[in-house]
Order: C-alpha cells, then structure tokens, then sequence
C-alpha cells in the first residue's frame, strides 16, 4: 500500500499547506466507513486553526483532532507536520460513535 498524495491549500498553525500525504493505515480497519475523500473534507476543517502538539520529535509535529464533524458524523483524525515542509501528513482517521 503506498501513501497517495493531493494537493491543497490551507493554512495549519500558521503553516501554509500546499499538500495532503494520506498513508493508508486507515484502510486495514477502517475502509468501510473512511476514504481519501472524506479524509480530504476532514484535513480542510483544519484551515485557518491552530491545534496544540500532541508529541514532538527532531523531524515531525504530531496531533490528534477529535470531534471533527462532518454531514453529521463524527471523525477522530492523527496527523503530522515536518519541519520546513509544506505537507500535511495523515496517519489515521476514524469515524466515532455519535
């Protein structure tokens, strides 16, 4: 399975995104209720936010939005931000029990 990439335009923490890698690890468990799609309109809820960082290494920024809502459904999304990059990186997405 190779991550897919797409492109986009948004601003994360301040950070001009111009790209979305999915990696899909979501797709072991969760394909019945996630696609690329519905992660893209997740990812474009995030424009214009600031989110705190979850965990921190010497390369990447780690997060994890809760409660993101969508036609009505809920959605848990773990992402990433390399430092010096333009990409968001996805790591995982669920949809949550209302």
């Amino acid at each position: 399975m190779k991550r897919r990439e797409y492109p986009l335009n948004i601003e994360v923490n301040g950070r001009k995104i111009k790209k979305a890698v999915i990696d899909p690890h979501y797709e072991i468990k969760h394909s019945d209720s996630i696609t690329d799609e519905i992660i893209l309109d997740l990812v474009a809820l995030l424009d214009g936010g600031t989110f705190p960082v979850q965990t921190r290494d010497d390369i990447f920024e780690y997060f994890v939005t809760d409660n993101l809502r969508l036609e009505g459904k809920r959605y848990k999304l773990v992402w990433l931000l390399e430092k010096n990059e333009i990409y968001i990186g996805i790591v995982n997405a669920y949809r949550r029990q209302s």
